[in-house]
């Protein structure tokens, strides 16, 4: 009976953490790290301010806790490229997923960017350690691909910053956007770009 018990409590304190780090990334987001307190995520997630102290001691605590949530996410896409598929096709296919999460994660995107402006202060050894080991991984394999011919010889790190600046600008940079684009039609941007960028990397990288 015990057992059930504590099993029942871990998942409800797992949802509540989950409930708090949501409506955080929302204050976050609006109001930066200085701008938001416990309070304002209290009320934005339905609680008191008790009850968030119950699960964090602190907003800087949260904080480090949302970013090394959206940081692990950020990471993912770029570990699913795949040594067994066609090289142009997997990172072809990264570059759509990271354009469609600057789509549907414009707020983790710009929270995660205003880190990066800081000297990712909170970030940096995720960034010193997973991050960097991760890219250090794919960029032997865009080394091995260059080296059989199977895309056209670029340097591997830089290829890596420019799929992350031409997708993520569209998250963080969106109110330019649609400023010069004179419209706020985000299916129809989201489809342009998705064709000029395979486009431009499909003739980057295509072996002559």
């Amino acid at each position: 009976m015990t057992k059930i018990v504590q099993i029942k409590q871990t998942r409800i304190q797992r949802e509540k953490r989950l409930l708090i780090q949501k409506a955080a990334l929302q204050v976050f987001s609006e109001f930066g790290l200085r701008g938001a307190t416990l309070d304002k995520i209290a009320k934005a997630c339905g609680l008191t301010k008790p009850n968030i102290l119950y699960y964090y001691s602190s907003k800087d605590e949260i904080y480090a806790e949302v970013l090394q949530s959206l940081l692990e996410e950020w990471i993912r896409p770029l570990k699913d490229i795949s040594e067994n598929g066609d090289p142009l096709t997997e990172i072809l296919k990264y570059v759509q997923k990271k354009l469609t999460m600057s789509k549907t994660k414009k707020q983790e995107s710009k929270l995660f960017a205003t880190e990066i402006l800081h000297g990712a202060p909170l970030t940096q050894n995720i960034l010193a350690g997973s991050l960097k080991e991760t890219v250090d991984d794919k960029v032997k394999l865009l080394n091995k691909w260059i080296s059989e011919e199977k895309i056209a010889p670029v340097d591997p790190y830089h290829l890596i910053f420019s799929i992350w600046s031409m997708t993520q600008h569209y998250a963080d940079f969106d109110v330019q956007v649609y400023s010069l684009l004179n419209t706020k039609k985000r299916s129809r941007i989201f489809r342009d770009a998705e064709d000029f960028l395979l486009t431009f990397f499909t003739r980057c990288l295509k072996p002559d």
